[in-house]
């Protein structure tokens, strides 16, 4: 969903910072539901978040107890 451009459970202004970001080369975040069952809001114990760097050499996943 990352790679796609679905940047799941994040808030309008950082969905358009993605979208900014795709182009002019910044770093994307992502967050999406462990459990998609559960409710997510972008934070919470609930939540994986993507984060790609700016250069693009790396794409982490953190867990709540990493964030």
């Amino acid at each position: 969903r990352h790679a796609s451009g679905d940047w799941g459970n994040v808030c309008k202004e950082d969905a358009a910072t993605n979208n900014e970001a795709v182009k002019a080369g910044f770093r994307i975040l992502s967050a999406y539901p462990l459990d998609p069952a559960k409710p997510c809001r972008g934070f919470g114990e609930n939540t994986v978040w993507i984060i790609t760097e700016a250069d693009r050499s790396a794409t982490t996943f953190l867990l709540p107890s990493e964030y």
